[in-house]
């Protein structure tokens, strides 16, 4: 089991946080953590990297 010391609102201080075992099948992925102290579930979202690509801006002249 994973363990993090995150911040619990219903708490109101930094607590310990563990995965519990996931039944999605994220494994070690998963994104749910529950505060070992009173329970609260806290959902930390791990977004995929995502690729941006730019393009060049051309100067655009105008008359005055």
């Amino acid at each position: 089991m994973r363990f993090l010391e995150l911040y619990c609102g219903q708490c109101a201080m930094v607590c310990v946080f563990e995965q519990p075992p996931c039944e999605d099948g994220h494994g070690a992925d998963c994104d749910e953590w529950v505060c070992t102290a009173c329970g609260d579930a806290l959902l930390i979202a791990s977004l995929p990297p995502v690729r941006v690509e730019r393009r060049a801006v051309t100067p655009v002249r105008r008359a005055a």
